[in-house]
């Protein structure tokens, strides 16, 4: 199989696992209830939790979107108060924003559920192939990272 060939089954793999994750967060209440964050909203607060306080300009640079694009993001998250705004701790003008308690919580419990639910899929998978299976994974989305140069900070979970 040529790269062509392996990129055209993967990306119709990736369109189909994202309406699996789709189809499996819950309905009903949204993030304002107490419900399901939705994926914008789950990247940022992962974004936060793992990198610590960033400003707009910060998540410009780390995702290469307009800042309007977090500007629109970032006000539900601090209407339901998952963020909140602070002082820059270096001393820089830009105010930054910071998962508060509520949005770590939010995000954990969200996670729990995603993980539980991989979990299910999983659980008849032998070892030797989970192991390759997240070693790949994570070798795709750090090659990805490398072409786009935003490298995703990864902590020692």
């Amino acid at each position: 199989m040529e790269a062509r060939e392996a990129g055209e089954h993967i990306e119709r793999e990736l369109m189909i696992l994202m309406r699996h994750r789709e189809l499996s967060v819950p309905r009903g209440a949204g993030a304002r209830d107490g419900g399901a964050l939705d994926r914008s909203a789950y990247v940022l607060l992962s974004r936060l939790e793992v990198q610590g306080p960033m400003s707009i300009p910060d998540f410009v640079e780390a995702f290469g979107l307009a800042p309007s694009t977090f500007t629109r993001q970032t006000a539900p998250l601090l209407r339901d108060g998952l963020v909140e705004r602070m002082l820059d701790p270096d001393g820089g003008v830009a105010r930054k924003f910071r998962i508060t308690e509520e949005g770590a919580k939010r995000l954990s419990a969200q996670r729990e559920e995603t993980v539980t639910r991989l979990a299910e899929v999983l659980t008849d998978w032998p070892t030797e192939r989970l192991r390759r299976f997240v070693s790949d994974l994570e070798q795709f989305n750090t090659d990805i990272e490398h072409l786009a140069g935003r490298p995703w900070p990864r902590s020692a979970r």
